[in-house]
């Protein structure tokens, strides 16, 4: 008689998996015993232990608002730049789109209003299943949401190293602080805020941050006005932006958007119809791409960068440099400036006339400030910020000091040579002193009041109308020849 094999060790593999799912039960006790704490007794000394470092962690998350985009205007209220480390613009739950928040529930958390922080069905689904060898998380959209703003509030401090990864570098005792906190949270906040804060705050793209960033980049578009395909192809984006790119890997994408869609049609949140329409609509991303910085601003490239280094140098901003910066780059400020657009364009126009075509990278500049208040109406310069093929590409401001009045830099050459733009000056301190245009002098001969800064009169050889106590005119050609103008 042949003796029956058991089929449950019929294989190696069959025992790996039983392996497997010992080793997944006994994180997943430490978890749902941490989880119970709050409700029931658990005893053993295994558990007694697992309890004990339940407590130990902190039970209160600080939410700081993420970061965001930080806007420069003219004086019209027009965009001159946007400048921020992540691509963000907040905006209320109300302002997205019903689709975009059923799909995003329907493929992370479909029982997001059932739970409250940690989903312990989710937990024996994810470990089932990963015992079967197809691995699965479990973490609901508040544990979610709680590693973002834990990884937020550490990059806004510089600690990138310290930033925690799903199936990257999250140990036990870091799920263990994650679900405490969203038990926490789900008793501070209400599920529309939470929603709301994890849909702002989620990473999509390296160029987008946020719902309404993603809706820009990807469909031009903003999160209200998200369409169902739109919506279930970012949803299912969250789970891998790299690998769902609709950019890069289109077929990936519409794969994980159309799972999305079957999602939601199975938890009864869209029609047959709908779901059916959806499917068939092809994957076509309509990118807007993202412009940081003073060097993709829409004009006054050269203004913007003065502006940014006023504020980066302004101890209202901040005590420290770093401090400042991360202020401007991520704390979603307006900044309105007295820039007149009209005015900046036909100054840029002027000065990029001043050279023509300018094969010998001559520099022209022009910058304006209104009498009695000061304000700075235009700055242009006949110069690229960004290299550009035929151009005179420069970064440095010709409009500007090197340094402000206290030593910090304003990214300015400092100044040129003023040649004959020193001649109508001098003229028109010679005719206020009453005397006429058509006097003969000798200025080999220079005459210097009593006490006058500079010491020993200095001889030089003859120069035609030269007012006394001035230096002799000059023009010097140089390959970053400037004009002004006012």
């Amino acid at each position: 008689m042949v003796t029956r094999k058991n089929p449950i060790f019929d294989t190696a593999t069959t025992l790996g998996k039983i392996f497997g799912f010992l080793g997944v039960s006994a994180i997943c006790g430490v978890l749902v015993a941490g989880l119970l704490v709050p409700a029931a007794a658990v005893s053993g000394s295994a558990a007694s232990g697992s309890i004990e470092f339940f407590d130990t962690l902190p039970a209160e998350l600080q939410v700081d608002p993420p970061s965001q985009s930080t806007r420069i205007l003219a004086a019209d209220g027009s965009l001159i730049a946007n400048l921020y480390e992540e691509n963000r613009t907040k905006v209320a739950l109300d302002q997205i789109s019903p689709f975009m928040k059923e799909a995003i529930i329907a493929v992370e958390d479909s029982r997001f209003y059932e739970h409250g922080g940690v989903d312990t069905t989710g937990i024996l689904r994810a470990m089932v299943s990963t015992a079967r060898g197809n691995k699965q998380g479990a973490s609901t959209i508040t544990q979610q949401y709680v590693n973002n703003v834990l990884n937020a509030n550490l990059a806004a401090e510089g600690n990138t190293d310290d930033i925690k990864l799903n199936g990257v570098n999250k140990g036990v005792g870091d799920k263990l602080r994650e679900m405490k906190l969203a038990i926490a949270l789900e008793k501070k906040f209400s599920k529309e805020q939470i929603l709301e804060g994890y849909l702002n705050i989620v990473f999509f793209n390296r160029d987008a941050y946020g719902i309404e960033a993603a809706s820009k980049f990807f469909f031009s578009n903003t999160a209200k006005d998200l369409t169902l395909p739109q919506a279930a192809l970012l949803a299912g984006l969250v789970n891998s932006p790299s690998a769902f790119d609709p950019i890069t890997n289109p077929e990936n994408a519409k794969e994980r958007r159309d799972l999305v869609l079957g999602l939601m049609l199975h938890q009864g949140k869209i029609t047959q119809v709908d779901h059916d329409a959806a499917v068939a609509t092809p994957v076509e991303p309509k990118i807007t791409q993202s412009r940081q910085g003073c060097a993709y601003a829409s004009t006054a490239p050269y203004f913007c960068d003065y502006v940014l280094h006023l504020l980066l140098n302004n101890p209202a901003y901040g005590a420290t440099p770093k401090e400042r910066e991360q202020m401007v780059f991520r704390g979603g400020l307006t900044i309105t400036t007295t820039l007149d657009v009209n005015a900046q364009n036909v100054a840029q126009a002027e000065s990029d006339a001043a050279a023509g075509v300018n094969p010998d990278n001559w520099g022209a500049s022009i910058v304006s400030v209104q009498p009695t208040t000061g304000k700075i109406l235009n700055m242009a310069q006949n110069t690229s910020f960004l290299p550009m093929e035929g151009k005179f590409n420069q970064t440095q401001n010709f409009n500007v000091d090197k340094l402000d009045k206290d030593g910090n830099d304003l990214n300015g050459l400092g100044g040129f040579q003023p040649g004959s733009t020193m001649k109508p000056f001098t003229f028109a301190q010679w005719v206020n002193e009453g005397k006429s245009m058509n006097t003969n002098l000798n200025a080999a001969t220079r005459r210097y009041p009593q006490n006058f800064p500079g010491g020993t009169p200095v001889r030089n050889p003859p120069s035609v109308g030269m007012t006394p106590g001035f230096p002799a005119a000059s023009t010097c050609r140089t390959p970053t020849r400037a004009t002004t103008g006012t």
